[in-house]
């Protein structure tokens, strides 16, 4: 509470309404660096989009990258995981409830702009002392030296002493302080929504991955276990042909050692599915072993689209968020340093109050119970031993570092997409290769299978045409795997999927 009391009533000068006009017209005027958005350095066209074309398809083209890329693969479950991913993930949340920590931090910040009014009332019960500063006013006045006791022990009896009324106060922006730091303040509100859609797009692209993954491990497993059925029908036939003499125990012995050895493939690969799955239910923030029933159904093979959209450089910096994250980021540092400059300068606030204030509370209405005061304080730093310049030194090396960091994302940027379609372009030319290995190995078995069986080969020939076989299809479904999660991480890399943040935002933070 403002505790001026003037000795007698005066009117507000012109002069105060000069300095109040005066201020108001010159907040207009913002001190610091205007911020200029950063063009971001990318080519013309991508180097990886040369022309690699999709199996049955034809390749990548520059249209608009799909916003719900993970529906281009055609498995309804994995739309479903990714659905419940993106609205119940725990990170997802902590960078909603982030978000929303940094509006509420803009709104504190923009309250500033506002006059601040608050009413006041107050009751105390006092007593003045007989023997301090009363008796200077006592003697002050020429009070008789027979009347001076008396007039003291009035004045020092107890009494009541009631306030009401209201003060107000309200800060002139005359360099911009406040202004610039609610412009910085929108802009780290800007980032933390770009970190939320960063971490909804890694969020989508990880549940994407570890389905891919885990139905090539389903996969695998398949193989493996069909490989242990065909093991155990040729160790059969191995044993029956031994007993009558048409093959020796060594081809017995080979067989049993090759059925062993599929056998020991599928602890591995059913470890590993389990691991996969709960690390699908740790992303959907489900208890392990929660989807094992849901994902226990046949694999579906991935289905690569024909054509992927990649869109053209320009657009990357407009799409991914993290260099939108840190475009925000370098703009709340220059609005950073325009605060620190305005600290440099005084700071005129305008003050007013009015109290009503009487020994009995029936009087607070009475006019003349009142008392009031009005007019502009100055506060201008003068020494600080350097403080503030140092501060402006920092915010402007906080602001190169900003610049910087974009500049190195944008780099990254560039370097994750060119690489996510230089692996996506070589696992095409790998996976065509593969399908023409299996093929042929498949023929090749058979041949060799035709052959033992009537007699015009030994053992070792279908043995190892049909462990060429297996070869063949393992490497074909590592392939479809990896040419998935390699599509994954190009439509990471390009910033596709993260428009689902604003959908789920509101569910994430309750």
């Amino acid at each position: 509470m403002n505790t001026f009391l003037f000795s007698r009533t005066r009117r507000v000068g012109p002069g105060v309404l000069s300095i109040a006009a005066s201020s108001v017209l010159l907040a207009a005027c913002a001190v610091g660096p205007e911020y200029q958005a950063p063009q971001a350095e990318l080519p013309a066209q991508w180097d990886g989009a040369a022309a690699e074309s999709a199996p049955g398809g034809s390749g990548v083209e520059t249209a608009a990258v799909q916003t719900r890329w993970w529906g281009e693969f055609g498995d309804p479950l994995l739309v479903e995981l990714v659905e419940r991913a993106s609205a119940a993930n725990l990170d997802v949340q902590l960078a909603a409830l982030r978000v929303a920590q940094s509006r509420a931090q803009r709104d504190i910040v923009a309250g500033n702009r506002a006059p601040n009014v608050a009413a006041v009332g107050s009751y105390q019960r006092q007593r003045q002392s007989e023997l301090g500063s009363g008796t200077r006013l006592v003697d002050a006045i020429g009070a008789p030296a027979d009347q001076r006791a008396a007039i003291i022990d009035v004045l020092s009896e107890p009494h009541d002493v009631f306030q009401a009324g209201f003060d107000a106060s309200w800060e002139l922006d005359l360099w911009g302080r406040v202004q610039r730091a609610v412009e910085s303040a929108n802009a780290t509100l800007a980032a933390s929504r770009e970190d939320l859609h960063a971490a909804q797009l890694s969020l989508i692209a990880e549940v994407a991955r570890v389905y891919f993954e885990l139905r090539g491990v389903q996969e695998q497993l398949r193989i493996a276990r069909d490989d242990v059925q065909a093991s155990e029908t040729a160790l059969q036939l191995a044993e029956s042909r031994a007993q009558g003499g048409l093959v020796t125990q060594l081809d017995v012995s080979s067989q049993r050692a090759r059925l062993a050895d599929a056998r020991a493939q599928l602890p591995r690969l059913e470890h590993q599915q389990a691991r996969l799955m709960n690390a699908l239910a740790l992303l959907l923030a489900e208890e392990p072993g929660a989807l094992e029933q849901r994902l226990a159904a046949a694999p579906a093979q991935p289905r690569v689209p024909a054509i992927v959209s990649i869109g053209v450089p320009s657009q990357i910096a407009r799409r991914r968020p993290d260099i939108r994250g840190a475009e925000s980021r370098l703009q709340a540092a220059t609005a950073e340093v325009g605060v620190a400059v305005a600290d440099l300068y005084p700071r005129i606030t305008l003050t007013a109050g009015f109290m009503s204030e009487a020994l009995h509370a029936g009087d607070l209405g009475e006019w003349a119970a009142r008392q009031w005061h009005v007019g502009p304080s100055l506060h201008l730093p003068i020494f600080e031993g350097g403080r503030r310049r140092s501060v402006v030194e920092l915010r402007k090396l906080q602001q190169q570092e900003a610049a910087v960091s974009y500049q190195r994302t944008v780099l990254r940027a560039w370097h994750e997409i060119e690489d996510a379609l230089d692996a996506y372009a070589a696992e095409q030319r790998r996976h065509r290769e593969l399908l023409v290995a299996v093929a042929s190995s498949r023929d090749a078995y058979e041949i060799a299978t035709l052959h033992y069986q009537h007699g015009m080969t030994n053992f070792l020939v279908p043995l190892d045409a049909q462990r060429t076989m297996l070869q063949s299809e393992r490497a074909l479904a590592e392939s479809r795997t990896a040419m998935a999660t390699h599509l994954v991480s190009l439509y990471k890399a390009l910033g596709g999927g993260w428009e689902l943040a604003d959908e789920h935002a509101a569910a994430a933070m309750r």
